[in-house]
């Protein structure tokens, strides 16, 4: 079995990483001159895309990824946007009933579970980069709702959406959006403080927390939506 160390293309790979690692650190030095989490220098929204960019990404991509698209905007505490590449699944999907108010399809009152997979992408509000990550939605529901799950990896891993990732961040580039390996900024940041992060999560902050969101990359998430709409169908 090859690896890295057989590769033909090892050396490139090592002067784009080179480069990638070292425009994070610039990022880190730049936004965080206290060296502490939870106070960048540049308030959200500040550094990363306007919300026409946003849309603009989420037409391209859907059109080349050949793939529904979905864009949700960060919560106040994430320095983020994301977005949602449906790559195992069918529309209207869970994503698009949990965060756009899109009515539940007529299959989901069956009480069958069922699971999607997305390419998310989360876009940094402080500086131009991205981070992409393999998702999982999963949904079960009852007479009274639905229960949905979001269950991110460390990472992109199945081969079934390995063509769309690598074409994803092939696009980013036109966009002067930075694609970052979320395994290599996946360790804290040395010499940095860690703030109030232990006393909300468990552990210590990576890099990941300081440029995209406060959570765990692999967190799993939970919504409960009520039924209270029967005409819905």
């Amino acid at each position: 079995m090859g690896g890295c160390t057989n590769c033909n293309s090892k050396s490139g790979c090592d002067d784009r990483k080179g480069d990638m690692l070292e425009a994070v650190d610039d990022a880190l030095a730049r936004l965080y001159p206290s060296r502490t989490w939870g106070v960048p220098a540049a308030s959200p929204r500040h550094s990363g895309g306007s919300d026409a960019e946003g849309t603009a990404l989420v037409e391209e991509l859907a059109l080349e990824l050949d793939a529904a698209t979905f864009l949700r905007a960060g919560d106040p505490d994430e320095h983020c946007d994301f977005l949602y590449i449906l790559c195992v699944g069918r529309p209207p999907c869970a994503i698009q009933v949990r965060d756009q108010g899109v009515p539940p399809p007529a299959e989901w009152r069956g009480g069958v579970p069922l699971s999607e997979a997305y390419l998310r992408v989360a876009l940094s509000s402080l500086t131009r980069m991205a981070v992409v990550q393999e998702v999982t939605v999963d949904v079960s529901g009852d007479d009274a709702g639905w229960l949905i799950r979001e269950r991110p990896r460390a990472g992109v891993y199945s081969a079934p959406m390995l063509r769309r990732f690598q074409r994803l961040v092939a696009i980013l580039p036109a966009y002067d959006i930075l694609h970052v390996d979320l395994g290599d900024i996946s360790a804290p940041p040395p010499g940095f403080d860690a703030g109030d992060w232990p006393s909300l999560y468990v552990g210590t902050p990576t890099i990941t927390n300081y440029l995209f969101f406060p959570q765990p990359a692999t967190m799993v998430s939970t919504t409960w939506l009520p039924d209270t709409a029967s005409s819905w169908s």
